[in-house]
């Protein structure tokens, strides 16, 4: 098999890390070509160094047009989007529209806009790949299959107030929601899954990415995180996908495939004793579950309002601004005062988007 040639949007945060990981662990297959951050400019140079690659691009300094001319790159094969919040949308557009292989790590990118993205890559055949362990398991279990899916299950660690009461919720710092208790994140994302929202807006994604009804998502709690999600299907059967803890596992699937090669990491042992539970996820704890169901079941430019709304609760949250349990109350404040539209056009969308942050923002005053 030949070379892949890779850029990597969002080079510095914990998701770029593992790619570069798995980058470094397979040079005969993978090739850096071109590196992106939005701040931290001297780590991108360094990695930029590291790797020999010279197309880089800071975006607190070269800007949104120079991210989306390296997403087009004429020489890049695949483009990893692993910048969090809506970063990542314009450039995931412009590399689809240079017909680009996506591995999409970005949640945001199909939450606010998947309607858009998605008819783009029909047009262009381009084809889009999971890197979320979540939604990168439930592809590796269908397996290329179209029918008979009863459900995707999501699987959920709980994230650090998994076994609190609502009364310790009521009082949690953000230091207490950044410690997870099982996996290494950006601050941001960790608090999403504190909320679940991360969740939320993994099954608004997944919605998606694998083209089936709202009512067929559903999440279920799973504190050892080996089980990265499962696909019921009509006849009752249910595959899954396990792995240990780590993203490198989905990272490598999605730049290899359809290639399988040894990972970077050691696999599951079974000849040591392990145990796997589930439980339903308490609906009083996590509101942002059901909060997120209804903004996927409203669709149009529900979704994008949802996302924002947390974004900007989050931001409000780690600058110790609000509670943590104001989060979910103002995103479900901000969903009943943001019109919902069926946006035909993406700068409707980011219209609904803005109005969103702004809704947030008067309801954190």
């Amino acid at each position: 098999m030949s070379v892949k040639n890779v850029v990597l949007i969002g080079a510095t945060g914990s998701i770029g890390k593992n790619t570069l990981r798995v980058i470094a662990a397979h040079p005969d297959r993978l090739r850096l070509v071109g590196a992106a951050n939005r701040s931290r400019c001297e780590d991108l140079e360094a990695i930029g160094k590291h790797f020999g690659v010279k197309r880089l691009v800071c975006c607190s300094r070269d800007g949104e047009k120079a991210l989306c001319e390296l997403a087009a790159l004429p020489e890049a094969d695949i483009v990893v989007m692993a910048a969090g919040g809506t970063v990542c949308l314009a450039p995931t557009l412009a590399a689809i529209e240079a017909g680009k292989t996506i591995a999409l790590a970005s949640k945001e990118v199909l939450v606010m806009a998947g309607a858009f993205v998605m008819e783009a890559a029909r047009r262009k055949g381009v084809r889009i790949l999971p890197v979320d362990s979540e939604h990168n398991a439930i592809f590796q279990c269908l397996d290329g299959r179209a029918g008979g899916v009863e459900k995707l299950i999501l699987t959920a660690s709980g994230g650090p107030f998994r076994d609190a009461s609502i009364e310790e919720m009521r009082s949690a710092t953000p230091e207490q929601a950044l410690r997870h208790p099982n996996w290494s994140m950006g601050p941001k994302i960790t608090i999403d899954s504190a909320t679940m929202v991360n969740k939320g807006l993994e099954m608004i994604e997944a919605r998606w990415l694998f083209d089936v009804a709202p009512e067929k998502i559903e999440v279920t709690i799973h504190p050892q995180s080996i089980v990265h999600s499962m696909v019921e299907f009509v006849d009752g059967s249910i595959l899954a996908q396990l792995a240990p803890p780590s993203m490198t596992f989905a990272i490598q699937h999605a730049l290899l495939y359809p290639e399988r090669r040894r990972g970077v990491e050691a696999p599951l042992d079974f000849a040591r004793a392990m145990s796997l539970s589930f439980s339903p996820p308490n609906p009083v704890k996590f509101p942002a579950l059901s909060l997120a169901r209804q903004a996927m079941l409203a669709g149009g430019s529900a979704p994008a309002v949802f996302n924002a709304a947390n974004e900007v609760a989050v931001d409000a949250f780690i600058k110790g601004e609000i509670p943590f349990l104001a989060i979910a109350s103002i995103i479900e404040q901000t969903l009943s005062r943001v019109p919902i539209l069926q946006p035909e056009s993406l700068e409707e969308l980011l219209e609904a988007d803005a109005r969103a942050r702004t809704e947030a923002r008067a309801a954190i005053k």
